[in-house]
């Protein structure tokens, strides 16, 4: 599985490729599927670029992609979306258009609440469980554990030669993940080696410009269908036990 992550928490000022609104958003999501990814995580945004779980932002953004692709599409349900869980549950119920999955952070206030209102709806969660939180214990402990879609294993360590080992420290945490399926990813300069890590781990992944904005050469990505292309050749490489040809790395071998 390789999941495109459209947008994030980025803004305008992160460039002209992060798709944010309702247009953009299913051009970049169809043009991503097309070059291979199988899933859709996207941040619905108010006028002014701002994460919402609004529903009257959230409709018009999944109906566009829905017009556009037919695979899964989810949505955060992150704090700085909404602060307030009671207003945060609000937010859900009034929703008109459901996504297939919603992105719940187990380290945040709130998150066996918001995560039990989507599964009565009928909605997929994803549980994110972050590094250096204690997503991971609260999430052991979680009743709800075995009744999640997947589990999301995000690497908060940005830095290049050190996000692989704290991956595999948060797997180590994670531990059986109460049986569910492990999508592990990173962000920034820690997003490659991740996914790397995922592909000789056999592990869903996911890429795209709420991850990072450069492919694996360190060039500037001119859309998220260019991430997922990228991504999926890293990934397949890995899983072959090979290295990518790139300037300034010899071709073979496991880095």
């Amino acid at each position: 599985m390789m999941q495109v992550c459209l947008n994030g928490s980025r803004t305008a000022a992160d460039g002209v490729a992060v798709p944010l609104t309702p247009e953009s958003i299913a051009d970049s999501a169809a043009e991503a599927v097309a070059a291979g990814a199988t899933d859709i995580h996207v941040h619905p945004k108010t006028p002014c670029g701002r994460d919402t779980l609004s529903p009257r932002v959230l409709a018009p953004v999944l109906s566009a992609i829905r017009a556009r692709v037919a695979v899964p599409v989810g949505v955060t349900t992150g704090a700085w979306a909404e602060p307030g869980p009671a207003a945060r549950l609000e937010r859900i119920r009034d929703w008109t258009v459901l996504p297939d999955h919603a992105s719940v952070n187990w380290h945040e206030p709130g998150a066996e609440e918001t995560a039990a209102l989507l599964m009565e709806l009928g909605v997929g969660v994803e549980a994110g469980i972050w590094s250096g939180t204690d997503g991971a214990e609260r999430f052991a402990a979680s009743p709800l554990g075995p009744k999640v879609l997947r589990v999301l294993a995000e690497v908060t360590d940005t830095e290049p030669s050190a996000a692989a080992s704290s991956a595999r420290a948060l797997l180590s945490g994670i531990g059986t993940a109460h049986g569910r399926p492990v999508l592990l990813h990173g962000e920034d300069g820690g997003a490659w080696p991740v996914l790397r890590l995922a592909g000789r781990l056999g592990l869903a992944t996911r890429i795209g410009l709420e991850d990072v904005l450069v492919r694996p050469d360190g060039q500037r990505a001119g859309s998220n269908a260019e991430l997922v292309a990228a991504g999926l050749a890293e990934y397949g490489a890995r899983r072959a036990g090979l290295t990518l040809d790139r300037p300034g790395r010899p071709s073979g071998g496991n880095p």
